[in-house]
């Protein structure tokens, strides 16, 4: 990381007031949650089935004892705390710098440091809720740590985490929220993500500025559209200008 790049940096982001974030897992991986493709991340891990399968909208239905095992193991990480890139991040959203951050993740860190930087009430949910696929009543993640096997509604319904799976549509409203937040931006910040997986990858083609900069331990296909790039931990990078 050059002191050059990190002055660059720094100076884009005094003169933005329209920043947008987009975020994949590799935000999270300094709280200690695994990502999916890096060397130590999901996808090298040996489970009887590829994590991409597991967590698909068939496989939650054909296999959903299996599904909740591998769910409560890996993807239910409530002890996790937001990191340094997450405070980075909630700093410029309370300086009234940040308008939006598109992110893929579900550990609802960004919404926790928001709040702890704000030090209020929020106005959106900081947590991952699940609903019966028969009556819709929520439970709490808490509920899906402690249940065993399948966890199942007070009425007898299947009970669903309130996530995209693999063969699920992205909601529309998210998705045009997503594409008007990049394309009005000033400045657009992509970090820890491969930028592999559509079509969330495919939203940073919408921004039309030339403040794109790429935070990423490893070479994406977007590389050649980045105006700097950093190979350096999120955190790491974004404490030094914010």
């Amino acid at each position: 990381m050059k002191t050059s790049e990190i002055a660059t940096l720094k100076t884009w982001i005094t003169e933005s007031n329209r920043i947008v974030f987009f975020g994949g897992a590799g935000v999270s991986t300094e709280s200690g949650i695994p990502d999916f493709r890096s060397v130590d991340g999901l996808y090298h891990q040996k489970f009887d089935y590829p994590p991409e399968t597991i967590l698909s909208h068939s496989f939650f239905y054909s296999h959903t004892e299996e599904f909740y095992r591998f769910y409560r193991e890996k993807m239910l990480p409530l002890e996790a705390e937001p990191n340094a890139a997450h405070l980075a991040l909630a700093t410029l959203e309370r300086e009234g710098k940040l308008r939006a951050i598109v992110t893929q993740n579900i550990d609802g860190l960004h919404q926790k440091s928001m709040i702890a930087k704000a030090k209020r009430e929020p106005k959106f949910s900081t947590r991952q809720h699940n609903r019966c696929t028969r009556c819709g009543k929520k439970y709490p993640p808490e509920f899906i740590r402690d249940s065993a096997g399948v966890p199942r509604c007070s009425c007898g319904g299947l009970i669903k985490p309130e996530v995209v799976l693999y063969e699920e549509g992205l909601d529309d409203a998210c998705v045009e929220g997503a594409i008007r937040a990049i394309s009005d931006a000033d400045m657009l910040i992509v970090g820890g993500t491969s930028l592999t997986v559509y079509p969330a990858a495919g939203l940073i083609r919408y921004y039309g500025g030339s403040k794109l900069v790429l935070i990423n331990r490893d070479e994406t296909p977007y590389d050649s559209y980045a105006n700097l790039i950093f190979r350096d931990p999120i955190g790491t990078v974004l404490s030094q200008v914010v």
